[in-house]
């Protein structure tokens, strides 16, 4: 039943879209999959606990059927947010993003073999291998911080139904995935608090649409967090999804999402570059900040 389980995307909070849109198709080379303006929050809190105009962005490698990609949300009022310790990074294989970061002069610090830490605007870390970047998917995993690394592969793995492929005492950090072909969740035991700050993001995963009600009674039954019980989600013009959404045992928001809508509604846009770019240009309002000598407001 797990291995119907498939990893979607994570969700960074973005306050500067310009920047960030610079980083993720200049620099590693991703695509903008779609694109969409939203008027008022989202029910699940997508873009977080605001509740005004947004926009969302899916960018990756290739099409969310088969790749694991980022979505970034941009809520117009906010320019930037306080990051916390709970993310660790994002690690995909490109040499070719590695030298597009040194064509453009993207600070690059190489903190390992053949490994170089480049950071997206937000501070949000992305480890790049040096290694030609495969035809599948280059992503490779998503790293995020556990106070009790026996706690949390408890939860993953026997509440959620991920496999276990690798675990390391030297690291203290445990390797899942619901199937070895996807994109891994690497926990890291921080040996302390984890701390999302206002930044905090949110993975997401899509598994058959019955499955959704079974995840949240499961998760009622063992006194776990449900964040968002089971509601419907509409984009204008596109297909209706069901999620529910979670909190691991250190408030990591997760997102079940039924599959069969979802594949329908992530549907590659080919317009989707041309909407970001037209929102951006039409985005009037650090200069309305400026004129009124106001700054945007730090989350």
């Amino acid at each position: 039943m797990a291995a119907l389980r498939r990893a979607l995307h994570f969700v960074f909070k973005v306050g500067d879209r310009g920047k960030t849109a610079t980083f993720y198709r200049d620099v590693l080379g991703m695509s903008v999959l779609r694109h969409e303006e939203f008027e008022e929050g989202c029910k699940a809190t997508c873009n977080g606990p605001y509740d005004g105009k947004w926009s969302k962005t899916m960018v990756g490698f290739g099409p969310e059927d088969d790749h694991f990609v980022a979505e970034l949300t941009y809520n117009y009022g906010v320019g930037e947010y306080r990051l916390g310790n709970d993310f660790l990074g994002l690690t995909l294989q490109s040499s070719r993003a590695i030298s597009n970061a040194r064509r453009l002069g993207w600070p690059l610090s190489e903190v390992g073999e053949g490994v170089y830490l480049a950071e997206a605007p937000g501070g949000y870390r992305f480890y790049l291998l040096d290694e030609e970047q495969p035809q599948k998917d280059p992503v490779q995993k998503v790293s995020l911080a556990v106070s009790d690394l026996q706690c949390s592969t408890h939860y993953w793995s026997t509440l959620l139904g991920m496999q276990v492929l690798e675990r390391s005492s030297e690291k203290k950090s445990v390797l899942l995935a619901f199937t070895d072909s996807q994109c891994k969740l690497e926990l890291c035991d921080v040996g302390g608090p984890v701390d999302h700050g206002t930044a905090f993001g949110r993975i997401a995963f899509s598994c058959p649409r019955e499955q959704l009600p079974e995840i949240e009674a499961l998760m009622k039954k063992e006194n776990q967090k449900i964040l968002t019980p089971l509601v419907s989600l509409d984009t204008p013009g596109k297909a209706t999804v069901e999620v529910v959404i979670l909190a691991d045992p250190d408030g990591h928001e997760i997102c079940f999402v039924g599959d069969e809508a979802f594949r329908q509604l992530s549907a590659m846009d080919p317009n989707g570059n041309a909407l970001l770019d037209k929102a951006m240009e039409a985005d009037k309002s650090n200069e309305w900040f400026a004129k009124h000598n106001k700054q945007k407001a730090s989350a």
